[in-house]
């Protein structure tokens, strides 16, 4: 029986899967995601990226409506998408350290976290069963 006060590898562990689980399952990175694509591409507006934050704000309101793998699911996919499409555009390297850079690079770290925990909340989740 390990002592309350020190953490076994297993337990790290299990916190970890148990803190990257609690990431896809929550309802505020797809909204902060839909949020972000909308700030980059609304103006000018480009009509390809702004088809991302409907679908990312449909996987909010599933996740509000309990369907929390289902969202987590669609929020895994459709962020590794965005971040396929974001990762083609070739930026310059002084336009990197600017607003829309930074805001570029928010926005393909925060899709990097989503398919991460949307991806192990996904597997690791329980579909809702009617």
């Amino acid at each position: 029986m390990p002592m309350p006060g020190k953490n076994t590898e297993e337990q790290v562990k299990q916190g970890t899967i148990q803190t990257v689980k609690a990431w896809g399952d929550n309802s505020l990175p797809p909204t902060l995601l839909a949020t972000l694509v909308t700030a980059q591409h609304f103006r000018p507006f480009q009509p390809l990226p702004m088809i991302f934050p409907p679908i990312l704000l449909f996987s909010t309101y599933l996740n509000l409506s309990g369907y929390k793998a289902e969202s987590a699911g669609v929020t895994s996919a459709w962020s590794a998408l965005y971040m396929l499409l974001a990762s083609r555009r070739k930026q310059q390297f002084t336009n990197k350290f600017g607003v829309r850079g930074v805001v570029r690079g928010a926005t393909l770290a925060l899709c990097a976290a989503n398919t991460v925990g949307g991806g192990v909340a996904y597997a690791f989740g329980r579909s809702r069963e009617d």
